[in-house]
């Protein structure tokens, strides 16, 4: 009876090899999706953080391999996929898995480009590095059980090794005459020395769950003191001493990008990776000359609305108004997170998809006060929330007056919402759910801030110039991102073109300044993805006119995960044609 039941599941399967040939539909989708798992399970395995990110945790007492030779390795790795995706035909595939396919291969060639390029010889900036990336480690990983307390304190036992990797490649941007800005290099020593100063490595310490026994928080607070004090805090003053000693003094004195080796293929290459266009240097500097006129008759507009002969004089009413100067840190905290609550229940109005991930807010701690305000994902299952996090030093140099257009930017309906929908989508590969691009994620957060205008927010008239003057701070960014790395300016003159602007405060003028030499073209990314938005949705309401819904609008825009914008405008116009239908 076996051998006949086995003989007749052979023939079964003869029959079916027979009906599906090698290079079927079906049999080539397998092997793309087969292809995409084999890369998403080696992604997890060679970045461990990453994988402790999406609420993986096999790895999560390991911190990967920084050095040279992993560098080549993933190259390779890269290379190889690259073969592989390029000899599988798409015909016959869905759209949506044509889609997946030419996401992949172009991440593969972006990745290989990029090695050909040695970015990674530049793995510091002015926002930090591996070294403020470790310093979050506290925030970013489980600690709600022993084991995970313990996958902690390896964790930290290997920090001198990744700081010493780094150090290595570093040597070897000084060999190839690829190093930052010999200025911004200088303020690297400054950070260590916060992080050394404030020492979040310990505070997990503060946190242990009530439920450990009284031997377990004696032995894990004894091994992370010891970690941190005999390891972690030696490797970061070697750290920030190779810094002072050997790097800072090879710091180029140029700004622009393109003064580094293959210096315009360099930028090139940046704008098209960040921005997901063929736009020129001079294309995205004009569009920012333009978008800056737009705005500034905008603001205008409201200023005369609002009973003012002029902007200058609306601007310097509001910018000097005391209601808007914030009284301590926390006062910045509390507004933002304020903001957040008040749009949650107004979600129903833009979007039938909403996720329930919880969001928290908090400040971006002193040592890490170069930073911008950001948002850091949270796992898919919720169980550690995504983060705001806050620019709140010098506050008394900072103004309430953006905190309500970027508190839906970062928060809901921008990244957090975005993000949250993305990490859950069906159907799609691991990697589309949690890579993406800054064009589509940044886009759409810019985007999204006009979002509160639609629901009735924005009802304060210093908050409403709040929400222009954070349009024509992305402006801006076109006109000296593309002036620094394209045009030869200075930083006087990028810091000057700022202030004339209106468009930030003056810490916010400083951090961002070297922000934009330090990081070329992500800056022209916001601008360049909201602008595209925009049009889409006046292309569908032009085209489908009384059936135009903003809120399916709004979830096939967030339907596909973070895409290029060539191909987020493929698709929305397929979504047209199938809602005409």
């Amino acid at each position: 009876m076996r051998k006949l039941v086995a003989l007749a599941l052979f023939t079964a399967l003869s029959i079916t090899a027979q009906t599906k040939p090698a290079d079927s539909p079906e049999r080539r989708l397998a092997a793309q999706n087969a292809l995409f798992e084999d890369f998403w399970q080696m992604s997890l395995k060679l970045n461990p953080t990453q994988a402790t990110a999406v609420g993986d945790y096999r790895y999560n007492d390991k911190l990967g391999d920084n050095s040279l030779a992993a560098v080549v390795r993933r190259n390779e790795i890269n290379a190889l996929f690259l073969a592989k995706i390029k000899a599988i035909s798409t015909n016959g595939f869905s759209e949506e898995d044509r889609t997946s396919h030419d996401l992949f291969l172009r991440n593969m060639q972006e990745n290989v480009d990029d090695f050909d390029l040695k970015n990674y010889e530049m793995p510091v900036t002015a926002q930090g590095g591996v070294h403020t990336g470790l310093a979050d480690l506290p925030n970013a990983v489980p600690l709600d059980s022993v084991k995970h307390y313990e996958d902690y304190i390896a964790r930290l036992h290997q920090i001198p090794n990744a700081l010493m990797q780094t150090e290595d490649v570093l040597r070897a941007g000084v060999k190839d005459h690829l190093v930052i800005v010999k200025f911004v290099a200088e303020k690297i020593p400054a950070q260590c020395a916060g992080i050394i100063a404030a020492n979040p490595f310990l505070n997990p310490i503060k946190k242990m769950p009530a439920d450990f026994s009284d031997a377990d928080k004696k032995r894990l607070a004894d091994a992370i003191t010891a970690a941190v004090n005999d390891e972690v805090l030696p490797a970061y003053k070697q750290f920030a001493s190779f810094i002072t000693t050997e790097y800072v003094p090879n710091g180029r004195a140029t700004l622009s990008i393109e003064s580094l080796p293959d210096g315009k293929r360099r930028y090139q290459a940046a704008i098209r990776r960040l921005t997901t266009t063929n736009l020129s240097p001079a294309e995205i500097h004009r569009i920012g000359l333009a978008e800056y006129d737009r705005i500034v008759g905008e603001m205008t507009a409201l200023a005369k609305a609002n009973g003012y002969a002029d902007l200058a004089s609306f601007r310097d009413h509001i910018e000097s108004d005391p209601k808007y100067k914030p009284s301590s840190a926390q006062a910045i905290v509390d507004d933002f997170d304020r903001y957040i609550k008040q749009m949650r229940p107004k979600l129903p109005q833009l979007f039938n998809v909403i996720p329930s991930a919880p969001v928290t807010v908090e400040a971006i701690p002193e040592f890490q006060k170069a930073a911008a305000t950001h948002y850091q994902t949270g796992t898919p299952d919720g169980k550690r929330p995504g983060r705001v996090s806050v620019a709140v030093s010098d506050y008394t140099s900072r103004s309430f007056i953006n905190d309500e257009a970027v508190a839906y930017h970062e928060g809901i309906p921008g990244h957090h919402m975005q993000l949250s929908i993305q990490q859950t989508l069906k159907g799609l590969p691991e990697f589309r759910k949690h890579g993406g691009n800054s064009a589509y994620t940044e886009g759409w957060a810019l985007y999204s801030e006009q979002l509160g205008k639609e629901v009735g927010f924005y009802q304060d008239p210093g908050s409403d110039y709040g929400r222009l003057r954070s349009e024509l701070f992305r402006a801006v960014r076109l006109v000296v991102d593309t002036g620094i790395h394209d045009m030869g300016w200075s930083r006087d003159q990028v810091v000057d073109y700022m202030r004339k602007s209106h468009a930030v405060d003056e810490p916010t003028i400083q951090s961002e300044t070297d922000r934009y030499i330090s990081w070329p073209a992500q800056a022209c990314s916001y601008k360049l993805g909201q602008l595209k938005i925009r049009e889409l949705r006046a292309r569908a309401t032009k085209q489908l006119g009384t059936h135009f819904d903003i809120r399916r609008f709004h979830d096939e825009v967030l339907a596909g995960g973070s895409l290029p914008l060539d191909v987020l405008d493929a698709r929305i116009n397929r979504w047209i044609a199938s809602e005409k239908k």
